[in-house]
């Protein structure tokens, strides 16, 4: 089992920047890919960014590339999304989401973990 705990959400303006977090604990966090989705309301929840079990390969929906980073430090169990030039379409809830294998993925399906979610509002 692993148990993820996002943090860092919160209300920024357009062109703001916000960094979220995503805090592992349970079985080898080092093991597992991750991922980063989020749902806006009335909306289905969608692929954000992914990362491999050792950083070193990621992927990003068209939506956030070049705008959004994701990383990980596996020593302290916790993945991180830099988002910077905030819209106001990236308003939703952002969830973190493990893999209980090494390589990358963008579909919810493919996640065997999921967090509780963090709400990120962008005011124009």
């Amino acid at each position: 089992q692993v148990q993820l705990v996002e943090s860092g959400g919160g209300l920024v303006q357009a062109g703001g920047s916000l960094r979220l977090s995503c805090a592992a604990s349970g079985r080898t966090f080092s093991s597992n890919a991750m991922g980063w989705f989020r749902q806006a309301p009335g909306k289905e929840r969608e692929f954000v960014a992914t990362i491999n079990w050792t950083g070193g390969s990621t992927g990003y929906a068209d939506s956030v590339k070049g705008r959004f980073t994701i990383s990980r430090d596996n020593a302290k169990k916790t993945m991180y999304l830099q988002m910077n030039s905030l819209k106001p379409e990236d308003t939703a809830v952002y969830y973190c989401a493990a893999r209980s294998v090494l390589g990358i993925g963008s579909y919810t399906r493919e996640y065997d973990y999921w967090g509780q979610g963090t709400q990120v509002t962008v005011s124009s």
